[in-house]
């Protein structure tokens, strides 16, 4: 188990991480005060919590009312008589809203038919809004409670902003959701909107979180000796985030590197849920139980799917009374009875799917990966764990599941992730860059073909368009303090054109290397768009001409330069004034992700 270093900073501070699941959600923090080593410690009393301990987490459920007004949420929304009030006025159940915020990719294009609606006139920003407050003010309650000093501590570090925040999410997610993330954290009162506040909010991917804990858990300590790599396999309620690492050597502690790209599924255990849904729907079909289907689903989601371990015994759903039967649908006592070899079946898509990514992420490592650790809720299926173990051991591979609290993994990691920071090189996905215009090259073919594009920029140079210039590579080891950069050139006869500038920052998701954006255009999506006040550098500019152009024209040499070391991207524009470097401030812009690319 690694070691922590007490907490150097000059005041006390307290850390929050919200696990935000897709079915459930906890609270884990710290209290850092200086000179003391920091413990991580979970919140562990919700309100209308029935079951009080260290692994506690809550549903991720709201209830709206007629007003668009929250009513109850959390496990107060499975308190007993809920739901019959919330027929009786109209009550909105929204639950799985985390899905709605994923980007737009082929691979989650039908998820959305597998979702709940969004409520009228609500956002999923809203929605996370909501959730966090409440999260917040439960945190809040249990800190003021549980300390002696509690509601004074608490007071003192919240009126002078010192209180900071993970937010996990899933591997997938990029810099457009943690954007929504951090407006909703700003709407839920967390941090006020202002850079201070912005930057009191940090994210980590639920993968390099979930590392964390098997680390501060001691997990890794064995798997790790010979140099070998580990695989992270964090199965939650959504997704099924797929992470490997590596130590790597270094002389201030221990230190790891990501050793292939990380992956997302959307394979998590309420699909498993999902597909039992379907398979009762055309069951029960013309049945006096076809009514019925909602509440039986619900009735296996609680605990056949838990207590599912052998594919040759039948399966119980318990869903009703002694009056309920029917021996033509295997009904009898409120009891149907299915086949092990059919809900079999509606776990095989998610187990495929997590073998086929693992055999993926050890095919791509760069080192040779030993070990698989099993975490999240959805590792709690006995039945998962053992057709994952059955299936990767024969490879020579070790796998194993923490013994207790794998639903910690995330809201504990992400705490360890603030404070211990062992991830110190990640891997680039895809290839980041932006779409420019290179200068035309007779002698070069591909150029030659793209003749008839070719224009006369401002200085008389022929220019051909619709370039794609790569600033970041796909597959890149990226350490924190790299920063990746490229030359550009912008021309105008204007010289104001130059007092602000803004450039578009694509993803490339193909497997090839990218370099005309109008070849697989459906690869390319939007990441972000940076915007720069270079007033100051435009104020100094000179005009230009040359022989043969009429007029004179203004030219910026700058770099566009991104930062991916981080669990964030970075951005800014540079430039040279007398010899030195400058750097302007650069705004980073997230639009919605409309886009459907292939992964």
């Amino acid at each position: 188990m690694a070691t922590r270093s007490p907490y150097s900073g000059a005041y006390r501070k307290l850390l929050i991480a919200f696990d935000v699941g897709t079915t459930y959600s906890g609270v884990s923090y710290s209290i850092l005060d200086p000179g003391q080593v920091p413990e991580i410690k979970g919140v562990t009393r919700f309100p209308a919590q029935e079951r009080v301990g260290g692994d506690s987490k809550i549903p991720t459920i709201i209830y709206y009312n007629r007003n668009g007004e929250v009513e109850v949420v959390g496990a107060e929304a499975t308190s007993e008589g809920v739901q019959e009030k919330a027929e009786d006025e109209g009550w909105t159940k929204v639950e799985w809203f985390k899905l709605h915020l994923r980007p737009k990719t082929t691979s989650s294009a039908g998820v959305t038919q597998s979702l709940p609606p969004l409520p009228p006139n609500k956002t999923v920003v809203d929605l996370f809004a909501d959730f966090m407050r409440y999260l917040y003010a439960c945190t809040k309650a249990y800190i003021q409670e549980t300390y002696s000093n509690g509601a004074d501590m608490w007071s003192s570090a919240e009126s002078l902003g010192r209180i900071d925040f993970v937010l996990s999410h899933p591997n997938g997610w990029e810099g457009a959701q943690q954007a929504q993330m951090r407006t909703a954290a700003i709407r839920a009162g967390l941090v006020p909107d202002t850079g201070d506040g912005r930057g009191r909010i940090h994210f980590v991917t639920e993968g390099e979180a979930s590392l964390h804990f098997c680390i501060q858990s001691g997990l890794t300590t064995e798997s790790l000796k010979n140099g070998d790599g580990i695989l992270i396999v964090d199965a939650g309620g959504g997704t099924i985030d797929i992470s490997a690492y590596a130590q790597s050597a270094s002389s201030t502690g221990m230190s790891f590197e990501e050793i292939s790209p990380s992956q997302c599924h959307f394979q998590g255990s309420i699909f498993v849920t999902n597909r039992a849904r379907d398979f009762l729907q055309d069951f029960l079909r013309g049945s006096k139980f076809s009514e019925d289907v909602e509440h039986i689903t619900n009735c296996f989601d609680k605990v056949t799917k838990l207590t599912f371990r052998n594919i040759s015994e039948p399966q119980f759903i318990k869903f009703g009374s002694a009056r309920d039967k029917d021996p033509n649908l295997n009904i009898r006592s409120g009891q149907l009875k299915l086949a092990g070899t059919d809900v079999a079946t509606f776990f095989n898509p998610s187990i495929l799917c997590v073998i086929r990514a693992i055999t993926q992420q050890r095919e791509k490592s760069r080192k040779p990966i030993s070990s698989i650790f099993l975490v999240g809720g959805f590792a709690a299926s006995d039945w998962l764990f053992t057709k994952l173990k059955d299936s990767l051991e024969p490879f020579g591979l070790t796998f194993c599941r923490p013994d207790s609290h794998v639903n910690k993994a995330v809201g504990d990691g992400a705490v360890s992730f603030y404070l211990d920071h062992y991830v110190a090189t990640r891997i680039s996905k895809y290839a980041y860059g932006t779409d420019c215009h290179f200068t035309f090259n007779p002698s070069n073919q591909q150029h030659a073909k793209r003749l008839s594009s070719v224009y006369t920029d401002v200085d008389g140079t022929l220019q051909i368009p619709n370039c794609f210039d790569v600033i970041l590579p796909k597959n890149t080891q990226i350490s924190e303090t790299k920063e990746f950069r490229q030359p550009y050139v912008h021309l105008s006869r204007n010289q104001g054109d130059l007092f602000q500038m803004g450039f578009t920052i694509k993803c490339y998701r193909g497997p090839d290397y990218p370099k005309w954006s109008d070849i697989n255009s459906h690869m390319y999506s939007t990441l972000c768009r940076i915007e720069a006040n270079t007033s100051a550098l435009a104020k100094k500019l000179k005009p230009q001409n040359r022989q043969g152009i009429r007029g004179t024209y203004y030219k910026v040499d700058f770099d566009i330069v991104l930062s991916f070391g981080l669990t964030e991207l970075k951005a800014q524009i540079c430039w040279k004034e007398n010899g030195q470097e400058r750097r302007g401030p650069v705004s980073i812009v997230y639009e919605p992700d409309t886009t459907i690319h292939d992964d």
